[in-house]
């Protein structure tokens, strides 16, 4: 008896231990995304793909507390543009509470110059166009955790996965911890849906998130 009780009380600390199943996602259609720069196509299986320098979209109306993007890296734009700030940067990431191009946070893969990960407020109160801000009000955040990110080479697929409960945020990186901190208090000062950015950089993807 006392070895039959000791077998049952191993085997429940052994699920108790075990990581929670990560929360259903849905995947977001072509239809509902609403492109605020550049274009995004419907492929034929539901995927979405972009092939010019910069794209921006968000989805509208839809509130989340997790988003992802799975994606294949297909290479470099043929035509490469320059930021605001007159870096030329290959990159793509999530957008995050994005009331407009102003006002929102960016969970950011870089793949050219520097590759990493890069976690980042811009906030502008006052601004609500890019013409406004241009690139004015970017703060970036500190890690409290974080880890190294596979470096992207064309024809490879990854995901990029972000969820925050309150002022923390976890992302993670085909399916690792990669990043773990918590935003700043102008993150709080605006808010707004979830979205997809890009910029010189073709890809196949999927923008999936678990609504509130």
């Amino acid at each position: 008896m006392l070895v039959l009780a000791l077998g049952l009380l191993a085997r429940a600390g052994q699920a108790s231990g075990r990581e929670r199943p990560r929360p259903r996602l849905t995947r977001a259609s072509a239809r509902q995304l609403h492109v605020t720069q550049g274009t995004v196509n419907a492929g034929p299986d539901g995927r979405l793909t972009v092939e010019e320098s910069k794209v921006r979209a968000v989805l509208p109306g839809l509130d989340a507390t997790a988003a992802e993007l799975r994606f294949k890296y297909l290479g470099p734009t043929r035509v490469q543009k320059t930021l605001a700030s007159g870096e030329l940067r290959q990159q793509l990431g999530l957008k995050l509470r994005a009331r407009d191009g102003c006002n929102v946070v960016y969970v950011m893969w870089r793949i050219r110059p520097q590759a990493g990960l890069v976690v980042s407020v811009k906030s502008n109160p006052t601004a609500h166009t890019s013409a406004d801000c241009g690139n004015r009000g970017y703060t970036r955040v500190r890690a409290d955790q974080e880890a190294p990110v596979p470096e992207l080479v064309p024809g490879t697929s990854h995901t990029l996965h972000a969820a925050w409960e309150g002022q923390a945020l976890h992302v993670h990186v085909d399916g690792a911890l990669a990043w773990k901190g918590t935003l700043p208090p102008e993150a709080f000062g605006f808010e707004g849906p979830v979205g997809l950015r890009t910029d010189n950089g073709r890809f196949e993807l999927e923008l999936l998130l678990q609504q509130r």
